[in-house]
């Protein structure tokens, strides 16, 4: 196996013309790689010997991967990942019986009396039951071992390797987990541990060179040069067995991509690529052929013989991914009914009572015999039984436990001096922080962030695309309904709607945002939990990527409706006018952006968002001024996002004190009066004045932009103000989005 992951990153290296002088030192004997690691090489050990090779031919001496001792120092290095009574139980809601009239006869009535009868076990009440989903289970997983958590559906495959992985909540799970004898720190299990989700979490417009890229910028430290990251990822890709399908888009149900089975390997990678420790894999075979289970459960072989802990689960192995495994565990509702080798299968159901028939494969022979069990009176009791006088009996067929000799801060120190944990890690285990938390600093993070968001949705324009083209229309609409306002009491009446419905229409267009962070809410969740970056940068980054977008429909918007409307300022005007729905795009998306953190759905998001808007339009003071808004209502109209952009477009229009919009006779246009005559109305003008005692003419102005203002009630901020606050809106929701990441995607169960 070693001259093949060797002769593959030769032929890698073969095929790229700018490295083809480091083939002829990559063939590697599996014996000068036994004497260096034990059974297999680690990723870093490869690159080490790539490295050694480049300068030799070269003279660089630049490492390609850097290892602070020699690899050919002997003596293994061991971990041992033990857990012992792990118990889970979690609340189920109770089952409600229905009052006597409702039941039917016979049989409900005494199934009542029976749960009348009995009382409620503790921890029970009368609307909730425990459920245990773990019971005293207990087992180790070895380094170069793979060790298979089997079972039906429901069985507890999926909440044990939660339980491994830290992801149970503390007070929630009883027992204990060690790696080599020594409690493992939370923060400590997430560096040196990856986690393959069962759904292949990827951006489906990137490559499979790409998203491991990516991965490797987050993963490893920025101390690493560009080259020696591509290097890594290249020597991932041959140990995966992606080749063929480096330069091949992930894809997804619109865009054909990678195979099924490429894709799970992709995911694995991605987890992989810093060379953890312990790798947890939930059902990574499942939705596979059986073609691409084997070669994903081969590749798991190569990263167990590498040095590493592999933890799996799965559903029916077959007779080929059998063989590849090391240790087995057989849950069934929560309980262990089998633990050991697969090959000493055969001794354990024959002294049970049930020999398994030749030619038959062992797992689904297991299998079949628990199902069986859980249906019959006694359950699997007797099975669970045997299984704990099994273990304790000398033939189980597992060997001692070895002396580890290594403390567990010596063990990983050895490990970071032979090649593993890249990630920024130190081989100083006196270092409090041995092993940072984070790969990159915060900028770095930030960097890598935007750059992938903006490869994905350049290769999505269709995207951005529809948003501008619903942004035109609407301008279009707009432009043509409004086109070049008078300045009479009905031009006034028009402007008012054209801003209020201006104004909406911006937040309206931003609820496409909705469904972004919802698509990548789960990969969010899966590089976060384990460290891959912060939640702060991805927030930051979320919102610089989003601004040039918001600039563009933004222009776009002003340059289709300010002067097709004649709306007045000029240049100033129109900058103004610019900035203040450049800054309604930006309160838009961020509010939009921050539903997207608490809301799962996008059904529901769209429905909440779509509810909230009209409640913000409604609170405005379009519909209804602010003098005459309920006192009990008052509040909800100051914390409308449309209510500061429509004042501040409102002032920007009316603020000319010498512009008039009512000069004489255009007083009745807005009353019963305006249906008269106009030598009717000159006479009726006539008549107020002397009554006025003031002389008032068809020229006279009567009302100016400032008289608007006050009768539309718009004096208490200015139009700078308005714009300030809109703009700090949208830095708020930005706040409440970060603090939805960091309490809501914890990625643990309660």
């Amino acid at each position: 196996m070693s001259r093949i992951v060797a002769e593959n990153i030769s032929s890698a290296n073969t095929s790229n013309n700018s490295s083809h002088y480091f083939q002829p030192s990559l063939e590697l004997t599996a014996g000068e790689l036994s004497t260096a690691t034990g059974p297999s090489p680690t990723l870093g050990q490869l690159l080490k010997h790539v490295g050694d090779a480049r300068k030799e031919v070269t003279g660089d001496e630049t490492p390609i991967h850097e290892v602070l001792v020699n690899v050919t120092e002997p003596g293994p290095i061991h971990f041992v990942l033990s857990f012992n009574n792990l118990t889970y139980s979690v609340k189920v809601p109770r089952k409600m019986a229905l009052p006597g009239f409702f039941r039917r006869r016979g049989g409900s009535a005494s199934a009542a009396a029976a749960v009348v009868g009995n009382p409620l076990a503790a921890g029970d009440s009368y609307f909730t039951r425990t459920k245990t989903l773990l019971n005293n289970i207990f087992g180790e997983a070895r380094d170069g071992e793979i060790l298979a958590v089997l079972g039906a559906s429901g069985s507890g495959k999926s909440t044990l390797i939660d339980a491994l992985a830290n992801r149970i909540a503390k007070g929630s799970l009883k027992g204990n987990v060690t790696l080599n004898g020594e409690a493992l720190e939370s923060r400590m299990l997430k560096v040196i541990s990856a986690y393959v989700m069962q759904d292949d979490l990827l951006f489906p417009m990137l490559t499979v060179e790409e998203t491991l890229m990516f991965a490797a910028e987050f993963r490893l430290p920025r101390t690493l040069s560009k080259s020696k990251k591509k290097m890594r990822v290249q020597a991932l890709i041959d140990q995966l067995g992606l080749r063929n399908a480096a330069k091949t888009v992930i894809g997804d149900e619109g865009h054909r991509g990678v195979s099924g089975g490429e894709r799970r390997r992709v995911s694995i990678g991605i987890d992989i690529i810093h060379d953890p420790i312990i790798l947890f894999l939930d059902e990574p075979t499942s939705g596979l052929d059986s073609t691409s289970a084997f070669m994903v459960v081969k590749v798991l072989q190569r990263i167990a013989q590498s040095g590493s802990i592999v933890v799996m689960s799965i559903h029916q192995p077959s007779y080929r991914i059998l063989g590849l495994l090391d240790r087995l565990i057989f849950l069934s509702r929560g309980q262990t009914v089998y633990s050991g080798s697969p090959t000493n299968l055969p001794l354990y159901f024959s002294e049970f009572g049930y020999p398994i028939p030749e030619n038959e494969n062992k797992t689904e022979f297991a299998l079949d015999l628990i199902r069986e069990l859980e249906g019959s009176p006694g359950g699997t009791k007797s099975l669970v039984e045997f299984n704990k006088s099994w273990q304790s009996m000398k033939h189980t067929g597992d060997s001692e436990p070895d002396e580890l000799g290594l403390s567990l801060k010596e063990a990983i120190s050895a490990s970071i001096s032979r090649g593993k944990l890249v990630p920024g890690a130190t081989n100083d285990i006196n270092s409090s922080s041995m092993v940072p938390t984070f790969a990159n600093p915060l900028w770095k993070e930030m960097v890598v962030l935007s750059k992938r968001s903006i490869l994905n949705s350049k290769r999505m324009p269709e995207l951005f695309g529809t948003r501008l083209a619903a942004v035109l229309v609407t301008g279009f609409i707009l432009a043509t309904v409004f086109w070049q306002l008078d300045n009479s009491p009905k031009g006034v009446q028009e402007r008012l709607g054209f801003f209020a419905f201006a104004m909406s229409t911006t937040y309206y267009t931003c609820a496409d945002a909705l469904p972004v962070f919802l698509q990548e809410r789960y990969i969010f969740m899966r590089e976060t939990a384990y460290n891959a970056y912060r939640r702060l940068s991805y927030v930051i980054s979320n919102a610089l990527v989003a601004l040039p977008g918001l600039i563009f429909l933004s222009f776009a918007f002003a340059m289709a409706t300010f002067w097709a409307v004649g709306l007045d300022g000029g240049l100033s005007g129109f900058l103004f006018y610019f900035l203040m729905m450049f800054a309604s795009f930006w309160s838009g998306s961020s509010f939009v952006t921050f539903l997207s953190g608490v809301v799962p759905h996008v059904m529901l998001g769209y429905t909440i968002v779509v509810a909230i808007l009209a409640y913000f339009l409604l609170f405005s003071g379009f519909f209804i001024n602010r003098d005459r808004i309920p006192v009990y209502w008052i509040w909800f109209h100051y914390l409308s996002l449309v209510k500061y952009p429509y004042e501040a477009v409102l002032q920007n229009e009316f603020e000319n004190p010498t512009k008039c919009f009512v000069r004489g006779i255009q007083i009745f246009d807005n009353s019963p009066l305006g249906v008269v005559p106009p030598a009717m109305k000159v006479r009726l003008l006539q008549s107020l004045s002397n009554t006025l005692g003031m002389r008032i003419t068809s020229s006279t102005c009567l009302t100016t932009g400032l008289d608007i203002l006050k009768q539309e009630g718009i004096t208490d901020l200015s139009k700078w103000n308005c714009l300030l606050i809109t703009v700090a809106w949208g830095f708020l929701f930005r706040i409440l989005f970060y603090f939805s990441l960091l309490l809501g995607s914890k990625n643990k169960r309660s």
